[in-house]
């Protein structure tokens, strides 16, 4: 999977099995997730015209699933918890049932380990309890808003049948948009300001739980040398598998065992190769490393 956003959109890509309720949905295998800010007085006859061309803009096929929001992207949150990862733009200003007013709680999951097609419909199950709980503890009295949307993606060989709460991936999916949707209900209500998008790591180091990890404040830096780039602090190649640059090591975080480690490969950390993959988000990492 390879994620990075613009001003007014998230694209997310991949080789994915993919359940969506969002524009274009239902369960395919699609290459291309996105969500798209638009204003809030966006009214469009034909919202999957609307979603293709902003794909043919980019050069993407229509293998593709759209969510669409007046939320600024500057309010997303993601969020990383093993093989989990979670994406969530929040606005509630049409809460159930009120129908007249603009924004959305859209929620992209995705997994780097394969989910079966009934495990896709069960993380939607679950991200929408997890975000019916975020609201409860928030004191909202209402479950979600009239155009929530779900999107839940896998890539790789199937190593989960369910993905209900009692479950691993389940676990993990539903503390994630948990912690997701709260988070990002308080950068859209202006309770919490960045000036862009926030990232959130699951750590069980020290027993730290969930840690915003940011660029401008980050306690680990520099965790390699001074003056490291760190715009792709959590890589985006992830795993490549190149053994020159990481290896397997044994693994209680993940179904299969093990996890990919490469705390010393330094390639997206040298400012040459991270300023080249942010002006070509889609270059591929044999080109990255060609440089």
């Amino acid at each position: 999977m390879r994620y990075y956003h613009t001003s007014d959109t998230l694209y997310i890509r991949g080789k994915f099995r993919a359940a969506c309720t969002g524009i274009n949905g239902g369960i395919a295998d699609v290459s291309t997730i996105l969500n798209h800010t638009v204003p809030m007085d966006f009214s469009h006859e034909n919202p999957l015209e609307y979603v293709e061309s902003l794909l043919s803009k980019k050069g993407y096929g229509k293998d593709a699933f759209g969510l669409l929001t007046a939320v600024s992207m500057q309010h997303l949150c993601i969020l990383q918890y093993d093989y989990i990862t979670v994406f969530v733009t929040a606005g509630v200003s049409n809460p159930n049932p009120d129908p007249e007013k603009p924004h959305t709680i859209n929620i992209i999951v995705t997994s780097g380990e394969g989910f079966s097609d009934a495990a896709l419909l069960e993380t939607i199950i679950t991200a929408t309890e997890a975000k019916a709980h975020a609201l409860k503890n928030l004191g909202r009295t209402f479950t979600g808003t009239t155009s929530d949307a779900v999107a839940a993606a896998s890539e790789g060989p199937l190593v989960h049948t369910y993905a209900g709460t009692f479950t691993e991936p389940g676990k993990r999916i539903y503390a994630a948009v948990l912690k997701g949707v709260t988070e990002a209900l308080l950068r859209h209500e202006g309770a919490v300001k960045r000036p862009y998008p926030s990232f959130f790591i699951y750590s069980r180091h020290n027993n730290t739980g969930w840690f915003e990890w940011r660029r401008d404040a980050c306690p680990y830096y520099p965790c390699h040398f001074e003056g490291q780039a760190c715009a792709f602090c959590y890589c985006p190649f992830y795993p490549c598998m190149d053994e020159t640059l990481g290896e397997w090591v044994p693994s209680t975080s993940s179904e299969t065992g093990r996890v990919w480690a490469c705390s010393e490969c330094l390639l997206l950390h040298d400012e040459k190769h991270a300023e080249y993959l942010r002006k070509h988000p889609d270059a591929s990492f044999d080109e990255i490393r060609g440089l």
